[in-house]
């Protein structure tokens, strides 16, 4: 873990990435995601299924999103892409995690969820987990007018949504990519589930259980 001096930095906000960041990757909620999105390429748009595989990285090279590459170079409708994508229980998948509303419960901060997916996906995930109750707000792909991360526009976008300055924030993704623009805006980076090293990462923590120490480390005594 990277510990940097951050002074007397009047957080107000927390924002959480959801998949693969709230819950470990090896759940496998994102491979059912890659295998829909394979399958809306190639039965929806018509894409070769030799070439999917291929223009699925590609898209998510350029653009961020798979989403964003179809809606460039073909014109998809995004709520068509989003409902089909997400249409699995996540049950099949994840559970309740008391140890995550346990940690949620203790970091004294606003927390949002800030993510590429949609509202309802990130609500059935949310419920799922059963730590809804926990967020103020889903910043949702929609309400970001579908621009996505790592685009910088997306992070302008959140932070205008909760009128604050990214100085106040702490953000926590688990894509290193996903940190350089929110550095670039002045919010805290707390990067989980690897340790690659960046100038963008503030903090690299292994799991979503490692955030609340590192929060609490970084906030005045007298809000601990």
């Amino acid at each position: 873990m990277m510990m940097n001096d951050r002074g007397e930095t009047q957080f107000e906000y927390i924002l959480f990435d959801l998949d693969e960041t709230l819950y470990p990757r090896e759940a496998g909620v994102m491979k059912a995601i890659s295998d829909r999105i394979l399958r809306f390429m190639t039965q929806k748009v018509g894409i070769p299924a030799d070439d999917a595989t291929c223009k699925k990285l590609e898209y998510y090279q350029e653009y961020g999103t798979v989403l964003r590459g179809l809606m460039e170079e073909y014109h998809i409708n995004p709520e068509e892409y989003l409902s089909y994508v997400h249409d699995f229980d996540p049950r099949e998948f994840l559970g309740a995690s008391p140890p995550l509303d346990r940690m949620l419960r203790e970091i004294p901060l606003r927390k949002v969820i800030f993510t590429n997916a949609d509202a309802n996906h990130s609500e059935r995930v949310l419920g799922t987990l059963q730590v809804r109750d926990h967020f103020d707000l889903i910043i949702d792909i929609k309400a970001l007018n579908y621009e996505n991360k790592p685009r910088p526009v997306a992070y302008q976008r959140a932070l205008d949504l909760l009128a604050v300055s990214g100085e106040r924030c702490i953000i926590v993704d688990d894509t290193p990519r996903n940190l350089i623009p929110a550095k670039d805006l002045s919010m805290t980076t707390i990067l989980i589930n690897g340790g690659k090293k960046s100038i963008a990462v503030d903090y690299a923590v292994p799991t979503i259980f490692h955030v609340e120490m590192v929060v609490k480390s970084i906030l005045p005594v007298e809000r601990r």
